[in-house]
């Protein structure tokens, strides 16, 4: 098990999954690094770090490649890019990424959290979600959804994301994650 005191937890501090990760990121002792911006609205006040528009910049991302990368049409406001240039920031600095949400039929995960799974792909991040509506976990293994029974947090710098809607099954899953990494 890891020591909640040397790990941090890189999110985005939004209402639903994210704030659900902090509080639970908190009560374990763990740090908390939330990623933001000018303008963004954050559930979780804690470990807020407002990225700058130099530092957004240099996550930058097109549209057009998101939106074909992830089969869905996006708006191109600008506060819809920095929304993925913070995501960016996020999973660049975690070395696995776990997501609550849910897997569509062509492998994305569905919404705004999934432009989070499709980057720790790119990565190449171990990645875990748990899907809300088939109630278990999957991992990404190359190029498919494999059932994880288990997973546990096994990197002291880990990234946490997902759906504004989180269910009560979202939530045990994410303390039944914190439960098998850490010791409290």
């Amino acid at each position: 098990m890891l020591d909640p005191g040397e790990c941090i937890l890189y999110s985005g501090g939004a209402a639903g999954t994210e704030a659900c990760f902090g509080a639970t990121a908190e009560a374990y002792g763990l740090q908390e690094v939330n990623y933001s911006f000018e303008g963004h609205q954050v559930e979780r006040m804690r470990g807020v770090r407002v990225l700058t528009s130099e530092e957004l910049a240099l996550k930058d991302v097109s549209l057009t490649y998101v939106s074909r990368l992830m089969n869905r049409q996006y708006t191109r406001a600008p506060l819809f890019r920095k929304v993925l240039q913070s995501i960016c920031w996020q999973v660049s600095s975690g070395h696995e990424v776990f997501v609550v949400g849910e897997v569509m039929e062509d492998g994305t995960v569905k919404g705004g959290t999934g432009w989070g799974a499709e980057f720790a792909k790119i990565c190449n991040k171990p990645l875990f979600v748990f899907d809300q509506v088939k109630n278990g976990w999957f991992r990404w293994e190359q190029d498919a959804w494999l059932p994880e029974a288990a997973p546990r947090i096994s990197h002291r710098h880990f990234t946490a994301t997902g759906t504004r809607f989180i269910e009560d099954s979202g939530k045990a899953a994410i303390e039944a994650l914190f439960t098998r990494s850490f010791s409290r």
